[in-house]
């Protein structure tokens, strides 16, 4: 059987999946990936490239003997956004800086000009983003910066592992702040505005192109022929996006660690009121304009680990089922782009004193009601940028395999979703298509896809109601409090 190899470092874990070329997932390995508290800034984590890249080998010899026979046709990579890998000058890995390290927030106030900054590169400039991660890291690592080559995006260094090739691919560099994303290429000017060196950028590669062979060390270990291409991947929210396979004007909500709520464009739209982020896609004439709920999937996942510890998710949708008439009510901190400052202060409400009837379902069910009340907000603040008149959006994402939250974000948005298969790991099947794109492959047939009809319209929109007052009382207790 043809197949491809998909390398996916996430935030939480590291994937390595085999996947035929008619996009079935034959099988899946993973790993956690390890991150070390630098104690030199308030708020900084850094893992191992080296130690990452051995996770990677042993994942993959392992996924690929669980498939024997198989004939690996492509690999690509996505990785999450924002994170990088600082390379010395001979190409050796020095330290890898993930998406939810900030040692960078101390500098935001050497930029003078945040507009012009927003305006260049389609966000708001904070310690999230990779440039500002890079200036700390002189800041206080000063021996360390003496030594910086280059630096990638994590997936681009994984394909760089794999055939020796440097490069950065365009949906990757627009979560540096050194990227213009209107022009597609690498800006003096924001180098300048940062401190940060041009010579310090690789050159910029388009999704879906072959970036090189893979290197005869790995073509031995793993059996693979050493003509074996390695595709440029790409982000992996862009290449999750990419696995529903929208139209241009489609909108697209990605439920994992965190929840995106994205409209595919061939414009380069910006939000006068600057609450989006405007991305290059995966696919090189469009760009994608971007709402996101914050840490939803990861709240659920904690949450879970509290009120079932032993149980799966299947046990939870099976309690919801039972569930006649919800008596609790979450707000958990989720991003909403219609605010100034995010909520950090959550929890739940119920009447008091405790009813016999409040169950761990209750909860269940208002984590998964807050996560789908956020997407309505973050959905309509899209909207409101430009009207949205079709009568579905796609939705991809470990989040989507409860049915309850599926069918609360239809209510409540009054829009079809749509689900193609292979939804549950969405970035490995969007680098799967990207494979098959390169090989001269098909899109998926409209069979692959579910439908969720709305419904309960009125019900939701008393519950929405609802919790708008709850998040509200979180805002004000949190105003209280500081």
């Amino acid at each position: 059987m043809n197949a491809y190899l998909i390398i996916d470092i996430g935030t939480g874990n590291v994937r390595v999946a085999v996947v035929s070329t008619a996009k079935k997932i034959l099988h899946i390995e993973r790993a956690d990936v390890h991150y070390e508290k630098d104690d030199k800034y308030p708020e900084a984590l850094y893992f191992e490239p080296d130690v990452l890249w051995e996770q990677v080998i042993a994942l993959t010899e392992r996924a690929l003997a669980q498939v024997p026979g198989v004939c690996i046709k492509a690999i690509t990579a996505s990785s999450q956004r924002e994170g990088i890998v600082v390379l010395d000058r001979e190409g050796h890995s020095l330290i890898g800086l993930p998406n939810h390290d900030h040692r960078g927030r101390e500098w935001e106030s050497i930029l003078t000009d945040k507009h012009r900054v927003y305006a260049m590169t389609g966000r708001y400039p904070t310690s999230l983003f990779s440039a500002l991660k890079l200036v700390a890291l002189k800041g206080r690592h000063p021996e360390l910066a003496e030594k910086i080559g280059t630096f990638m995006s994590i997936s681009d260094w994984a394909q760089y592992k794999l055939c020796g090739v440097m490069g950065y691919e365009h949906s990757q560099a627009s979560e540096t702040l050194l990227y213009d994303i209107e022009q597609g290429c690498w800006s003096d000017e924001l180098c300048e505005m940062f401190g940060i060196e041009r010579s310090l950028l690789p050159s910029l590669h388009w999704s879906g192109t072959v970036l090189g062979n893979i290197m005869p060390q790995y073509a031995d270990k793993w059996h693979i022929d050493q003509g074996t291409p390695v595709i440029v991947g790409g982000a992996d929210t862009q290449l999750a996006i990419k696995s529903t396979q929208p139209a241009s004007g489609d909108i697209v909500i990605v439920s994992g660690t965190t929840t995106p709520v994205i409209k595919v464009t061939e414009e380069y739209l910006l939000d006068e009121k600057e609450r989006t982020w405007t991305n290059r896609h995966v696919e090189g004439a469009q760009f994608i304009l971007e709402t996101n709920c914050g840490v939803t999937g990861l709240n659920y996942q904690r949450l879970r680990e509290c009120f079932y510890p032993n149980e799966g998710y299947d046990r939870i949708e099976a309690e919801l089922d039972g569930l006649k008439d919800p008596s609790c009510m979450a707000s958990l901190g989720s991003l909403l782009a219609g605010e100034d400052t995010p909520l950090t202060t959550g929890g739940f409400v119920f009447n008091a004193p405790v009813s016999q009837q409040l169950s761990r379902a209750d909860f269940a069910w208002a984590i998964l009601w807050d996560i789908a009340c956020c997407i309505k907000e973050n959905y309509e603040s899209l909207v409101d940028k430009r009207a949205y008149d079709r009568d579905y959006v796609w939705a991809c994402g470990g989040g989507l395999q409860s049915k309850h939250l599926r069918t609360f974000i239809a209510g409540l948005i009054d829009k079809k979703i749509r689900i193609r298969q292979g939804f549950q790991q969405a970035s490995v099947t969007g680098g799967a298509v990207i494979c098959t794109e390169m090989l001269g492959g098909n899109d998926l047939p409209d069979a692959d896809m579910d439908i969720v009809y709305p419904e309960n319209q009125a019900h939701y929109h008393m519950l929405y109601e609802k919790w708008k007052k709850t998040r509200h009382g979180f805002r004000k207790m949190a105003e209280t409090i500081e």
